[in-house]
């Protein structure tokens, strides 16, 4: 939780290391100041779950693809979707976090793989259980496309413009439970299976097949995410989440974490000094952003997609000063996405014709 108030402009959301997916609650739906990540502790209502944020940054963007769990009769109304919360139910830990939700009383965990998120609702019994997916929350909509695959999953795409002017997130998303109805905002009929709705601006009710015999209060929800296509961010899901086993994901999450961070051992300093040193270096760890699919397939500086290049490519390298001491000490205990970050910059030039380092670059000059 550390710097989610104040000015810090971080998020206490899961996330593996350098991770393209940041799972994380979103108490702002603005661009404020405070706000930058989505998340600001002195807030009382969470929105919901999106699976993209900046940390540490002076300018807001990302917060792509919001869910909101909720029961009863649903409102597309953010404040009425939304949730009062209390930071006492609050645990956040590397790659886990967890949150009642005191509305509607149901308990939201999330866990997270490189390229997908996991979410786990428990609700207060098992009828009338819904979810939010509002693609218009956060930046400005330039499009958005939303697809009724099966009864257990939906696809599409949202198109938005902030701090980067044309950027794109498409999501796969599978369910545990059948899908009873999908209502639209500002559309009388509903969604039926096979169906794509193309629009502006999209916020969808999700309501699920109540079976009263099966008393199931648990639902889960598997969210892959791409820059290139619906495709590829179901390749990621598929690939990287195969089962329905979130304690697993949760373990593993926690395994990767300790093997990151346990890269540097700090000793003979007091808990508190601990504390600093290894907040700090988590927060070394979650940026730069894996951008390519697992099949290598990323979206270029031009904004068009690409075959692999024989490694990984990262995003997100603008936060301010990085060369000082950030690059500095990923070239000592990091070398190898070190190495590909160099590659990832070259490669951003080659496309996009500048190479740029900083947040502050004259437009007219290529550093």
């Amino acid at each position: 939780m550390t710097g989610t108030g104040g000015v810090g402009h971080t998020y206490p959301g899961a996330t593996l290391p350098h991770g393209m997916v940041q799972l994380s609650p979103d108490t702002r739906r603005d661009g404020s100041w405070e706000g930058c990540s989505g998340y600001y502790y002195a807030d009382t209502l969470i929105y919901g779950f999106t699976h993209t944020h900046l940390s540490g940054t002076g300018c807001s963007d990302y917060g792509d693809i919001l869910l909101m769990p909720g029961q009863g009769a649903h409102s597309f109304v953010p404040t009425e979707y939304g949730s009062k919360f209390n930071h006492a139910t609050e645990k956040a830990t590397p790659g886990y976090y967890e949150v009642q939700l005191t509305d509607d009383d149901i308990k939201v965990e999330l866990t997270t793989s490189l390229r997908t998120g996991f979410h786990k609702y428990v609700f207060p019994n098992s009828e009338n259980q819904f979810v939010m997916l509002d693609l218009e929350h956060r930046d400005k909509t330039l499009r958005s496309a939303l697809t009724y695959v099966n009864d257990h999953m939906m696809e599409g795409y949202r198109r938005s413009e902030a701090w980067a002017t044309d950027q794109f997130i498409f999501f796969s998303i599978e369910f545990s439970k059948p899908i009873s109805t999908v209502s639209l905002k500002g559309f009388v009929e509903k969604m039926i299976e096979g169906r794509t709705i193309d629009h502006n601006e999209l916020c969808a009710a999700i309501h699920f097949v109540n079976n009263p015999s099966e008393k199931n209060n648990t639902l889960f929800v598997k969210v892959g995410i791409s820059t290139t296509d619906a495709a590829g961010a179901r390749k990621n899901r598929e690939a990287e989440i195969p089962n329905w086993d979130f304690e697993k994901v949760k373990a593993e999450a926690k395994n990767v974490w300790n093997k990151e961070l346990s890269k540097i051992i700090a000793f003979g300093k007091s808990e508190k000094d601990k504390t600093n040193f290894y907040t700090s270096l988590y927060h070394t760890m979650i940026v730069p952003n894996v951008i390519s699919d697992v099949d290598g397939r990323y979206r270029g500086r031009d904004n068009t997609v690409h075959n692999g290049d024989g490694f990984t490519h990262y995003t997100v390298f603008s936060l301010w000063d990085t060369f000082r001491a950030a690059h500095p000490l990923y070239n000592v205990i990091d070398r190898n996405r070190s190495l590909d970050y160099i590659k990832s910059m070259l490669n951003q030039y080659k496309i996009g014709g500048r190479l740029l380092f900083g947040s502050w670059v004259p437009t007219k000059r290529i550093v």
